[in-house]
């Protein structure tokens, strides 16, 4: 595994992380232990959840659970800002209040008195971004929490956010996680070109596009009954289902798989700091983790750029 610089900060992380979602809802405890042991058995030591995962809670509590006695293998990043059902007494996801709320109870949830990356997990357009920003520089100097992201924000807001924490002196954001994969290239207009300018690096979710870069889905074939794109026939189009030919067809004559394009790929665009990638079994992991060895060359990388242009 390889490991990086998250944006112009001192946290390294995996260049794939784990993608927690599943914990708590899809996967049970004993299941859930599964998956993160082979995590750390491949080297990947970023592991992502959120305190709405696996049903308000789930899956953090799961984590904390099976991490027990080795926190310090892993640098763990949850999110806030998603809907707790914490009532309005607790103020906008993004204000002091709910903050306080929301870091004591992931913290409880966790097993632990730190958080290494913590995330608001969408925009909040009722509260000043300089009041989160400075919720969370007091939770830094706490040692609540390690390091600051974001995720879901536009390129204007990466920016606004950027230019409040210098003019405030606060502990500005290390990180944006937003979609992103080589079907879905639509970060790479505004998001991508902002976060580099300041610093901050960017975390891929559904790198995978759903299970469509992991080549499960083929034309002409149904979609598997047990796959996350089951009852979602209108997401496979025409056009997404043309760019996987392209690049099974790029891959093959690689001697790649689809996997090691979709993980490897994006790894290796400007600016990616982890790809989190979710799994649902030990193999999964394991996949993942051996995908992102694949570092293609600046012509190969223009290869499969030509085939899946950002339009």
């Amino acid at each position: 595994m390889r490991y990086r610089s998250l944006g112009q900060s001192g946290l390294r992380v995996s260049v794939v992380g784990l993608g927690c979602n599943n914990f708590g809802g899809r996967l049970d405890l004993a299941r859930t232990r599964e998956v993160v042991d082979a995590a750390l058995d491949a080297g990947i030591t970023f592991f992502d959840t959120a305190d709405i995962y696996g049903g308000q809670g789930g899956s953090e509590e799961l984590l904390g659970e099976v991490l027990s006695g080795r926190r310090d293998k892993v640098v763990l990043a949850t999110k806030f800002a998603g809907d707790m059902g914490y009532g309005p007494a607790a103020g906008a996801s993004g204000g002091r209040a709910y903050i306080r709320r929301a870091i004591e109870a992931s913290l409880r949830r966790l097993r632990t008195d730190y958080i290494d990356l913590y995330q608001i997990h969408f925009p909040d357009p009722l509260t000043p971004i300089g009041e989160t920003l400075a919720a969370l520089d007091e939770l830094v100097k706490e040692g609540k929490v390690r390091y600051v992201g974001h995720s879901n924000f536009a390129g204007w807001q990466i920016a606004e956010a950027a230019h409040l924490a210098r003019e405030l002196g606060t502990t500005p954001f290390v990180s944006a996680q937003n979609h992103w994969s080589l079907l879905e290239r639509a970060a790479e207009e505004e998001v991508l070109p902002a976060a580099q300018h300041y610093g901050v690096g960017v975390l891929p979710y559904f790198p995978l596009a759903n299970g469509l870069l992991t080549g499960k889905v083929r034309r002409g074939q149904p979609i598997p009954a047990n796959s996350r794109l089951a009852g979602r026939e209108g997401y496979v189009t025409e056009e997404k289902l043309d760019r996987v030919e392209a690049l099974i067809a790029w891959a093959e004559k690689h001697s790649r798989s689809i996997l090691e394009i979709a993980i490897g790929a994006l790894a290796a665009q400007p600016g990616c700091g982890s790809v989190i990638a979710g799994a649902t079994s030990a193999e999964q992991v394991k996949a993942n983790a051996a995908a992102a060895e694949w570092e293609p060359t600046p012509e190969e990388l223009a290869e499969i750029d030509a085939l899946v242009p950002r339009s």
